[in-house]
């Protein structure tokens, strides 16, 4: 259907800049890893082990970049911060291999999965889906996406988050519980994953609340750094 058939305006196209470019990488899924870092699950009062990974989904309208300000979210008191490596895939993926996953890998970026703690936990306890927790607007958040050609496929490396300069998160990417390649091609086990799908890794421990005029920093070696401010409520 062309534009000028739609009964409304189409929505823009979902996109995030290439870091040192003029690019931008359209989006059209986002995928999040749960519980993918053992002492994260541990805080959220889950024995880890090495089941399959299991996923939730943010929309793209969800995505704002590195360096907003975005209002404390409708509904919720208990707002948190969740640190995350984020995959862009470059190529499509069904059915691949681990071997041959990181084939379908474009770049990569820092990300924060930010969650409206109350409404998952309360969603959780009833047996219902995370979306009031999780699918919200602003909760997406993501730095410039980095080439892997420039900078590699990450299995290790310092993941850390601040609060107004004081650290709450700090672990390594080699602690992920399924790493990137593994990610990739378990999922592409139940989707014909495309380019323009984002993944969202899962966070480390030291997850917490953050109030209005609170400034969110992070960090991961060797693939950028993200900030986020918090305003008031609307």
């Amino acid at each position: 259907m062309f534009h000028d058939q739609l009964r409304l305006p189409a929505r823009p196209q979902a996109a995030v800049p290439v870091r040192g470019s003029q690019q931008q990488y359209a989006v059209t899924r986002i995928f999040c890893v749960g519980r993918n870092y053992a002492a994260h699950a541990r805080e959220m009062g889950f024995d880890p082990d090495r089941e399959p990974p299991f996923y939730f989904n943010k929309t793209p309208a969800d995505l704002v970049m590195s360096g907003a300000t975005v209002p404390y979210p409708l509904g919720s008191q208990n707002y948190h911060y969740e640190m995350e490596l984020v995959i862009a895939l470059g190529q499509p993926a069904f059915r691949v291999s681990v071997e041959n996953a990181l084939d379908c890998v474009w770049g990569y970026a820092c990300g924060l999965d930010m969650t409206r703690r109350d409404l998952q936990i309360k969603s959780r306890e009833m047996g219902r889906p995370w979306d009031f927790g999780k699918d919200f607007e602003n909760s997406a958040v993501m730095s410039a996406l980095v080439p892997a050609s420039a900078i590699g496929h990450p299995k290790s490396g310092a993941i850390s988050l601040s609060v107004n300069g004081t650290v709450k998160q700090n672990a390594d990417l080699k602690d992920l519980i399924w790493s990137v390649p593994e990610i990739v091609a378990n999922l592409s086990q139940y989707y014909h994953l495309q380019p323009g799908d984002l993944i969202y890794t899962g966070t480390p421990e030291g997850v917490g609340p953050v109030q209005p005029g609170d400034v969110i920093t992070g960090r991961i070696d060797g693939v950028g750094e993200i900030a986020l401010t918090i305003g008031q409520p609307e």
